[in-house]
């Protein structure tokens, strides 16, 4: 099968969180399964230079974004057999410090900007030799992509159009821009309505994507679910629930080649599920890494994150002042709202001997952490998939999970199967919930091998991307029919 992929962000040229991963994941599966794959992504700054085998794709797009014309250029890197990222240069809109913003405020152009990324994912579809028979976007930066598809295969005969597949990552990133902005797509006034692109007067890129797409998925079974209700659905539950017989949840599947601890530089040593050894090196790095007191005997509690109300940041806060009085260690590497970087970091001033900050991104320290820790807390509100309590468990280190989501998924409470239990899991999204979450986990840690067994157990849980592929094709398959059976827009 011929599948494009179209994304904001891939892993490793661009990336805020998971949704980067799963894209370059997806793609490298895709191709190793004997597919032939091509990634469309924007050509951000800075990544030209670290990867200097990019070269001219000899592809140009001529847009129009309302009323003017925008020029650009496709870069394209051979990844591996079967698979080519193309990157789309267009200077004015993404070369910038940021992918969507810059101190925490969004480019007030950004409607225009993946507007145009959306166009350019519609042309290539078209007139690229590629010729994809599957087109795969991903959240609302693509999002008006299956409409501009529809409607230029009914305007001007474009019969062996692809089919359209949507994931959503996370509904709560809706790209939603003023009803002016519909003027950039350039499509008749038929679809700004209820039923189609226009969402209480505004214009909704992921709302188009979820009515156009021939297709939906969502990154983990529970999610799928969660979307359809009015808590969790953002205000598009409705819209969700008329397309629920095409709505489909996927768990996201894990990059071993990248997430390993038997062959990853990115480790002080190797460790296996046979001998552990590794990682009481990689928490003795970590401790000295961030400057707390190297000491084996003290349970780490690790975070990487997104500091963002979704992530649960406030509970933690909370948590972790009753908490702290504990002998333990915390550790966080993230980034996001100023009220709870500093949150962090006040923590951190009155805790120096146990909490320790590093605000921002660092690939290597990540994956220090993750080995490093005992045990890695995920409180969120709510979580589509969720990647790194998958990457803590093939890490030997427990995650601490809010009931939610992927997390829901991925992660065996001692209630639910005591033989198979790998991480702690806990319901009530409150700060009183995680504390007692942590002291369980405390007490897992005062009894070694307790804590061997769930170490065990989950770095023998296998996520890894084959099967999750597998389900992709089905979807693309159920993408054509669909496809083939849809009335013109």
């Amino acid at each position: 099968m011929r599948v494009l992929l179209a994304s904001s962000e891939v892993f490793p040229y661009s990336k805020t969180g998971g949704l980067a991963d799963m894209v370059g994941a997806l793609g490298k599966s895709l191709a190793e399964n004997g597919h032939e794959v091509a990634i469309l992504t924007p050509l951000y700054r800075g990544i030209r230079e670290k990867f200097p085998a990019i070269a001219p794709a000899n592809y140009q797009f001529d847009l129009p974004i309302g009323d003017t014309r925008v020029y650009g250029q496709a870069w394209r890197l051979d990844v591996q057999e079967r698979l080519t990222v193309y990157f789309v240069e267009q200077q004015e809109y993404f070369d910038r410090t940021g992918l969507y913003q810059e101190r925490a405020h969004d480019y007030p152009d950004n409607a225009a900007r993946f507007a145009f990324l959306s166009k350019a994912v519609a042309n290539f579809a078209r007139y690229h030799p590629l010729k994809p028979e599957v087109v795969h976007i991903h959240d609302w930066q693509v999002g008006p992509v299956p409409l501009l598809i529809r409607h230029d295969a009914a305007v001007n005969g474009w019969h062996d159009r692809p089919a359209t597949v949507l994931t959503i990552h996370n509904l709560a990133y809706q790209g939603t821009f003023a009803r002016d902005a519909y003027a950039l797509l350039n499509l008749p006034l038929d679809y700004f309505n209820p039923n189609g692109v226009e969402f209480y007067t505004r214009v909704n890129f992921l709302k188009t994507a979820i009515v156009y797409s021939d297709l939906l998925t969502t990154v983990s079974p529970r999610y799928a679910r969660e979307i359809t209700t009015e808590q969790f659905g953002c205000g598009l539950d409705g819209v969700l629930r008329q397309r629920q017989s095409s709505l489909v949840g996927i768990l996201n599947g894990v990059d071993y080649t990248e997430w390993n601890t038997e062959r990853n530089r990115l480790l002080p040593a190797q460790y296996s599920a046979e001998d552990l050894a590794g990682k009481a090196e990689a928490k003795k790095v970590l401790q000295e890494r961030m400057g707390l007191p190297q000491r084996a005997d003290v349970p780490m509690f690790g975070t990487v994150s997104r500091l963002a109300d979704q992530k649960g940041v406030d509970i933690q806060l909370a948590a972790l002042e009753e908490m702290l009085s504990a002998d333990m260690q915390f550790a966080l590497l993230g980034s996001g709202s100023p009220e709870y970087e500093q949150g962090f970091q006040r923590l951190a001033k009155r805790h120096p001997h146990k909490v320790a900050i590093k605000i921002g991104y660092d690939h290597a320290l990540a994956h220090l952490i993750e080995a490093g820790s005992d045990f890695f807390i995920m409180p969120s509100k709510f979580e589509p998939c969720g990647l790194n309590q998958m990457y803590s468990l093939r890490y030997g280190t427990i995650p601490i999970v809010r009931v939610t989501g992927g997390l829901d998924d991925s992660v065996i409470d001692v209630t639910e199967n005591p033989e198979k239990a790998d991480g702690i899991k806990f319901y009530t999204y409150s700060a009183g919930a995680l504390a007692k979450a942590i002291r369980k986990a405390l007490a897992l840690y005062a009894h070694p091998e307790w804590l061997e067994r769930y170490r065990l157990n989950g770095m023998q849980a296998d996520f890894s991307w084959t099967q999750t592929t597998g389900e992709y094709l089905k979807v693309y398959e159920r993408a054509q029919l669909a496809r083939d059976a849809a009335p013109h827009p």
